[in-house]
């Protein structure tokens, strides 16, 4: 070693990092005994890690351990410049640890380190401590945990952290004041977008009531254009909500602070209150349309397919199953081993299109389950010797009816679910494609049902039934026609409702001069020619701003479905300025969400006391009411002569629970030993699915059935049905 690194270099502290052995002309790092054959600046290019002429020391973390280097010190850099090597060449530092002046060529090249963590473990435990302060947090205010996924999650994190040491979070105080007038502000500003839009393409008032839980029946006032949704208020209804004079006055204020001009339609429910109110509206309000929830009407359509026979029959079962494995712990976790972690449930945004999906997902799994309760983990169960267990087993593996009347249903709904999802969707507005979609669910349908009428009949006229008097509308005709992606088809039916619906709307929502000018236009559209040639197929935009163009662009730009208002009504909160805020926040994440090919009618949670997943309990006490009339019921003398005589009530008590156990055995699985012998006495009779269709009068003679689903063709579903 030189006399310079002897004498000048003892000073520096890395001295006490070295290993010095007697009789060698070299060094050794004290941590990884590295053999170092220069001065001490090679030494601490080996301990910085630098890479330049020596290789970077293995045991580094015992040298942040000693130097005490903080957690926020990630690179190499930092423990370079601690340890005195503040350059990344050779000759970038002295013999005595100083830095040598940097040159104009520098800036365009790094000192950083090739390695960035070097202190990792410690990192992770710094980090496991916040994420358990956060998680402390969440858990004392019982937020869900999908609170992490909220789109505003991660830039609140990054903006702390960025802000660095002494934040200071906001106050109570600060939350209800400054802060939510902010909000207000930046809202107030997106909305003059949504105002401009509503100008331009005209917009739909959506309007929905619902109960709290504090029983309040509420109104939501929404208003959507092709610029978005937007909340406009919320009113508390509970006294008025049944009167439709009310309802009419709610409305027309909410239409006149828009501007009557703007509103092409009004969105509701087919409540008798809402149906009075529309048409009041209507006769008051020359231009617009009231128009009911296409949602909600084919809710209704999937709930009156639903009380079918077959339906119904087929809905009780696979409910009995899917509780059975969902209310037991155990067998939910063999299923889901089973079904590789898929699950039966399908949560939607309605109970009925959540009752179909469901069954579609259990015929998906339909494999699994059967592989499920034939392995020997089930039959060396305890849960293969109960009643429940039992009941269910058979229901899966030796009903000759269960799995070809859960694909028949399936034919049958999922085209209607299918609707439900296009309606409700935002990739484009489907009121210009509700006719031809309800249309073409009838028609799948019946091909499903391979043509059979016998099959397809009773659907077709519960459809029929709501899509007739309820949901064909006038406005849903004239979409069809002047939807040119639809109009130009081979398919298309230029019926004379279909004409008569456009011409209603054409004299409802155009003046004089402006009906007249979009009549000569009408045939070079039917044409399509001159500037009705370049019409944009896709997105439906015309290429003309007047007359029928100007009328189809305000037509085919609505939506035909109020179910936003449903899926935020459960958030309302007393401040409106924080109800104004709240619910247009939901609705752009729910829009921006929606555009990363989310299904629009699945939900990500289903409720604890959700039909499918909890039991109904029989009522504790008898719904004849005459027992309340036994005159000792209310006797003093009679209650202290039962509670003094205690073996007459242990005896009443056992003979009672007997007679409960006598009772379970025989209604629902004869008491044997062991599950071979429960199985065989099961009644497995075959289910008559056609009792109520001929009280409807659906065939004369009856000299031949209905429905008939045990054709050998029903069990077989293709991947489209199940897609």
């Amino acid at each position: 070693m030189s006399s310079s690194d002897s004498k000048n270099s003892r000073k520096d502290f890395v001295w006490k990092y070295v290993i010095e052995v007697s009789g060698e002309q070299y060094l050794r790092c004290k941590f990884c005994n590295q053999r170092c054959t220069g001065g001490v600046n090679r030494l601490k290019h080996h301990l910085a890690g630098t890479h330049h002429g020596m290789k970077p020391c293995n045991k580094r973390n015992e040298l942040l351990q000693e130097i005490g280097m903080g957690p926020t010190s990630m690179h190499e850099s930092a423990l370079s410049k601690t340890i005195g090597t503040l350059g990344s060449g050779s000759g970038s530092v002295s013999g005595s640890g100083e830095p040598i002046p940097r040159g104009p060529m520098d800036k365009f090249t790094t000192s950083q380190p090739r390695q960035s963590t070097l202190n990792s473990k410690w990192k992770q435990e710094e980090r496991k401590e916040v994420c358990r302060k956060i998680g402390r947090f969440i858990y004392s205010k019982g937020l869900p945990f999908n609170t992490v996924n909220d789109l505003y999650w991660f830039p609140m994190i990054d903006i702390v952290a960025n802000f660095g040491l002494g934040f200071k979070p906001p106050s109570m105080h600060e939350l209800r004041t400054w802060i939510l007038k902010e909000e207000v502000n930046d809202l107030s500003i997106i909305m003059e977008d949504h105002k401009k839009a509503w100008k331009q393409y005209g917009c739909s008032i959506m309007s929905d009531g619902w109960t709290d839980g504090k029983s309040r029946c509420l109104i939501n006032f929404l208003v959507n254009s092709p610029a978005g949704t937007w909340f406009m208020k919320s009113i508390d209804a509970s006294d008025t909500i049944k009167n439709g004079e009310n309802m009419f006055k709610y409305l027309d204020e909410v239409v006149e602070e828009i501007g009557e001009e703007n509103v092409v339609q009004v969105i509701t429910d087919n409540a008798s209150n809402y149906v009075n109110a529309g048409m009041r509206l209507m006769e008051k309000r020359s231009r617009l349309w009231w128009t009911p929830c296409a949602a909600h009407c084919i809710d209704l359509m999937l709930e009156d397919i639903g009380k079918l026979n077959v339906h119904a029959t087929t809905l009780s079962r696979a409910k009995q199953v899917v509780k059975f494995i969902y209310g037991h712990t155990w067998v939910l976790s063999l299923m889901r081993t089973f079904t590789k972690n898929h699950e039966l449930i399908r949560p939607a945004i309605t109970r009925f299109a959540t009752a179909f999906l469901t069954l579609q997902s259990l015929y998906k799994q339909k494999q699994a389950l059967i592989a499920m309760f034939s392995s020997e983990k089930w039959c060396s169960s305890t849960w293969a010797k109960k009643v429940e267990g039992v009941k269910t087993r058979s229901t899966v593996l030796f009903d000759p009816n269960f799995w070809p009347h859960v694909a028949f249903c399936i034919k049958t709904t999922v085209p209607l679910v299918s609707v439900l999802r296009e309606v409700d969707s935002e990739e484009r507005p489907a009121m210009g494609y509700i006719y031809e979609l309800m249309d073409s669910a009838k028609e799948k349908i019946a091909f499903n049902c391979r043509g059979m009428e016998r099959k397809y009949g009773p659907i077709w006229r519960k459809i029929d039934a709501r899509w007739t008097p309820q949901l064909h509308r006038p406005l849903h005709a004239a979409d069809y026609y002047l939807n040119p992606q639809l109009r130009y088809g081979d398919k298309f039916s230029n019926v004379d409702e279909v004409r008569k619906g456009l011409f209603e709307c054409m004299d409802r929502m155009l003046d004089y001069q402006e009906r007249l000018k979009a009549d000569i236009q009408l045939d070079s559209y039917d044409q399509a020619m001159g500037e009705f040639g370049i019409l944009q197929v896709g997105g439906c935009v015309l290429g003309v701003q007047h007359g029928v163009a100007k009328f189809a662009i305000r037509v085919l730009s609505l939506t035909c479905s109020a179910w936003d208002v449903k899926e935020i009504g459960a958030h309302l909160n007393r401040l409106n300025a924080l109800v104004y805020v709240r619910y247009n926040t939901r609705l752009r994440e729910r829009s921006l969400q929606r555009k990363q090919n989310v299904d629009p009618i699945l939900v990500e949670e289903i409720d604890s006391d959700d039909e499918w997943i909890a039991e109904k309990e029989d009522p504790l006490l008898p719904l004849d009411l005459c027992w309340l009339q036994d005159n000792e019921l209310f006797n003093v003398d009679a209650i202290r002569a039962v509670s003094s005589n205690s073996q007459e009530t242990q005896a009443s008590l056992d003979h009672m629970v007997s007679s409960h156990s006598y009772k379970r055995k025989h209604n629902e699985v004869p008491s044997t030993s062991g599950g071979k012998g429960k199985e065989k006495e099961l009644n497995l009779t075959p289910i008559d699915e056609d009792e109520d269709l001929d009280e409807m009068g659906i065939h004369d003679s009856g000299h031949f059935p209905t429905i008939d689903t045990l054709d050998e063709d029903d069990d077989d579903l293709g991947e489209e049905d199940l897609s």
